[in-house]
């Protein structure tokens, strides 16, 4: 990750993600675990972090959706959330979200925003 805060960092590349399929892991700030997925055509950038228990999403390491292909899981207590808008549809903290990441997708690479931006 670039030190240069004005300087977007590459977190990887926007055909790894494929539509439903595992997500891919990078850090949004040193230290602090971020995901992006793909999801109706277009690419989602959240927090690793539930809100309601601050743990990991992800079941196995970059496995993000549940079953039905259509939410995002907690892996700690199964809640559910929109990939789109990071909304907690079901679970113990419905009607909380997951913390957005601002990714940039340029010439098939995937960018994080500046620092100002993903704060």
């Amino acid at each position: 990750m670039s030190t240069d805060p004005t300087t977007p960092a590459t977190v990887g590349t926007a055909a790894a993600l494929v539509e439903g399929g595992a997500g891919l892991l990078f850090e949004c700030l040193p230290g602090v675990a971020a995901f992006a997925v793909r999801h109706q055509g277009r690419i989602h950038a959240w927090r690793n972090r539930c809100p309601h228990q601050g743990t990991p999403l992800d079941w196995d390491p970059g496995w993000f959706f549940a079953d039905d292909g259509r939410h995002l899981a907690c892996a700690t207590h199964g809640a559910l959330f929109e990939p789109g808008s990071g909304l907690c549809v079901a679970g113990p903290c419905r009607g909380a979200r997951l913390t957005p990441v601002a990714l940039i997708e340029r010439d098939g690479e995937l960018f994080l925003a500046p620092l100002a931006a993903r704060a």
